[in-house]
């Protein structure tokens, strides 16, 4: 807005109270004439005014003298210098009156005065400095209320004045701490109602609606959530009734509209059927590439939820699933072709989804034939990212793009390493060079998992996080891959177990005594766990390993140190088990280090591993019956089905450190384990016992009654000749017997 552009706020029913302020201030209209043919760089006439404007006693003195001005100035001749002189003349104080102002003058409509304020903060907002400017700042919350002003639509001075004020919003959202000030001040909400009144101006009030949200979304949501969600319904049933282009924009600005939370199901139902309208019809790229980009961010946000069940949700589905492929193997297969990074990144988020889809057991959404389709068409789509990847060169491993290929990778060798074996083996050595050079540089990988992010899915990351380390995305396909042969020398040759060792390291210190554990994502104990899992297949597959390389006697410090601690906290007896089971492992292959020969850190560790091992089953009474039965503990029921193999293997390496370690079998004498096992069985039912329970408690009593005379009395005195005989355990019974 110019200053001149000033002299139109009032429109005609200013002219008559022009008029009047200009002959109470002395000056004649007919002055102001020359002014406008003024063409030297310096207006002599403009500078006269801007003394009367400076030099005006009272208001009706500077408003005809700021009149005056508006008309010394063409629009085109207004520069920034000019502005500030003006402004310089006129302060705050005087639009400050204009716009709180309550009383009109006679022949004045009431809202001409407020439009003149308006008008005069929108061109002293076109600088980027008076934009900032407190005086500037304090008056959002009163231009927020000209928006949702009532008024007759067709008065041009209220039009004029609805333009100045999004003139000056806009402005403000355009500094720097601009849209926190804008949030603060209702900005939100009000222009959430104007688009939603659908009065004058409301597409410019949606145009910084989508600014804000782009620069502040959580921010915007937390101060107008319902005013959002009111929005967000609107457009997605325009976006589900749109026959014309605008379903295209709109599949540009619905992204930015959808909540951190839950959206809303009336929402999910129009964007879904809009989707599956639009993909289904054949489109050009720049139409169908934006619908893509709103699908992967739906796909983010709610996974499938947003997609309905039965033979058209299952259909869309693939649809969705296949069109990705197709693009990303367009983007990749061809070499020297400019790729479209942010449209091949949504069609990443939306492979994600029909990788999870088609290994759901329960509930998925596709049908056993689809899933077999889509599997192949899956896999198509990777071999092209692998082609990608192994053109990758060190310039370019920091670059979002890069990191979201290695994303997806992770996601597809997380649940199928059988298939693309050669090329996945032959990309290795490029992925660990890779997690390393990320985790050694652990803030930058952090800020590119949130440039993914913004790339394809949105602003500020909406629905569940995205790792922020490129390792925690291979661990769960090295898991898999460390157990075949090829490839685990492969990851060994490369230096991967060092690797994962300082990453386990790492990682443990976040959740260690001094930093608060409920604020960690479930990315971070998943994270320690599958590194466990890794471990574990090393100790099995590769002992010699496990015994030469000093990372792993700083693991097993480690884990002896934490373990004690670990299983006294609520909620995390699945990391327990895992920690438990891998040290009890790797004592075994270590048991010669000094660092378990009796320490106090050794000690504690297999303490804590029995009571691990030994709190599993209690004797529960069952009605009716005079025996009791084992049952599992309250704490052991929920995560037995993921515990049990790692509580059978824990049992078992117990048992091998029996006789590895001679301070072993005393220590647990008196922690009473075997006394109090012995008593467990003795009080319920061999019936309720199963057959692999009775082995594991055998196999365990068996090492410390041979290890030790004092366990052989002990057991002796709990009657365990009678126990042994009564669930048949030949070997201890035959121990028992011996003197």
């Amino acid at each position: 807005m110019s200053c001149c552009d000033l002299a139109a706020a009032g429109q005609r029913d200013a002219q008559s109270l022009l008029c009047s302020q200009l002959g109470k201030a002395g000056i004649m209209a007919s002055d102001c004439e020359p002014a406008l043919n003024q063409a030297e760089s310096r207006n002599p006439t403009l500078e006269r005014y801007l003394g009367a404007l400076r030099e005006a006693k009272n208001d009706s003195e500077q408003f005809a003298a700021l009149l005056l001005v508006t008309k010394a100035v063409k629009a085109g001749d207004i520069d920034a210098k000019t502005r500030r002189r003006i402004f310089d003349a006129v302060g705050f104080t005087f639009p400050n009156r204009l716009l709180t102002t309550k009383e009109a003058p006679d022949g004045c409509p009431d809202h001409v005065l407020r439009a003149l304020g308006v008008a005069l903060l929108a061109c002293f907002c076109s600088d980027p400095e008076l934009a900032a400017h407190p005086q500037v700042l304090n008056k959002i919350p009163i231009l927020s209320t000209f928006l949702t002003a009532r008024g007759d639509p067709d008065d041009a001075a209220r039009r004029s004045m609805v333009d100045d004020t999004y003139q000056c919003l806009t402005a403000v959202a355009g500094t720097p701490r601009g849209p926190r000030h804008l949030i603060a001040g209702g900005t939100v909400s009000a222009l959430c109602q104007a688009y939603l009144g659908h009065g004058y101006g409301f597409d410019q009030a949606l145009a910084l609606l989508v600014g804000l949200l782009a620069a502040a979304e959580t921010q915007c949501w937390k101060e107008a959530e319902p005013d959002l969600l009111a929005v967000l319904r609107g457009l997605s049933e325009d976006f589900q009734k749109a026959e014309d282009a605008s379903k295209f924009e709109l599949c540009q600005l619905l992204p930015l509209f959808l909540p951190p939370t839950t959206v809303p199901s009336e929402c999910l139902r129009d964007l879904q059927a809009g989707l599956a309208r639009i993909l289904g019809s054949k489109l050009s790229s720049w139409q169908r590439n934006p619908a893509l980009k709103l699908a992967a961010r739906l796909a983010h946000a709610c996974g499938s939820d947003w997609i309905p069940a039965g033979n058209s949700g299952s259909k869309f589905l693939a649809l969705l699933v296949n069109l990705a492929c197709v693009e990303v193997r367009l983007a990749l297969e061809e070499t020297g072709t400019e790729v479209k990074e942010d449209v091949v990144t949504a069609c990443y988020a939306l492979m994600e989804l029909g990788i999870q889809e088609c290994t759901r057991c329960e509930q998925s959404l596709l049908k056993e034939p689809q899933k077999v389709q889509l599997v192949s068409i899956m896999k198509e789509a990777i071999g092209a990212v692998i082609h990608y990847l192994q053109q990758v060169g060190p310039e370019k491993q920091k670059e979002p793009f890069v990191f979201a290929s290695v994303r997806i990778l992770g996601a597809w060798l997380a649940e199928e390493t059988s298939s693309l074996r050669k090329e996945v083996c032959q990309l290795l050595p490029f992925l660990v060079r890779y997690a390393k050079t990320l985790y050694e540089e652990a803030e930058e990988a952090n800020d590119l998992s949130q440039q993914v992010a913004t790339l394809a899915i949105s602003p500020t990351t909406p629905g569940p996080t995205w790792p922020g380390d490129a390792l925690r995305l291979l661990l769960p396909g090295w898991c898999h891959l460390t157990v075949e042969d090829g490839p685990r020398e492969i990851l060994i040759k490369e230096g991967a177990p060092s690797l994962l060792c300082k990453y386990f390291l790492q990682q443990w210190e976040l959740t260690s005594p001094g930093h608060d554990t409920s604020v960690l994502p479930d990315s971070v104990e998943i994270g320690l766990q599958t590194c466990c899992h890794i471990f574990l297949n090393l100790v099995v597959t590769a002992p010699g390993l496990i015994k030469r390389d000093a990372c792993f006697t700083s693991l097993m410090n480690t884990l002896m140190a934490s373990l004690p601690s670990l299983v006294q906290q609520q909620g995390r007896l699945l990391l327990a088990a895992n920690v438990a089971t891998l040290g009890l492992l790797m004592a075994r292959l270590l048991s010669t280090s000094p660092a378990l020969q009796g320490t106090p850190a050794s000690r504690g560790f297999f303490a804590a591993a029995i009571l691990f091992l030994s709190q599993s089953h209690v004797a529960r009474a069952t009605p009716g019956s005079e025996q009791a039965v084992l049952a599992l503990s309250p704490d052991y029921e929920g995560v037995w089905a993921d515990l049990q193999e790692l509580w059978f293997l824990g049992m078992q390496a117990f048992t091998g450190c029996v006789p590895l370690l001679p301070w072993l079998a005393p220590a647990a004498l008196r922690s009473r384990w075997p006394q109090e096992l012995l008593q467990l069985l003795g009080s319920v039912s061999p019936n309720s016992v199963k057959p692999e329970m009775v082995a594991a408690y055998q196999g365990v009593l068996v090492e410390l009654a041979r290890a030790n005379r004092l366990c052989r009395e002990a057991m002796r005195l709990q009657a365990g000749e009678e126990t042994a005989s009564h669930y048949r355990m030949a070997a201890l019974e035959q121990c028992l017997a011996e003197p």
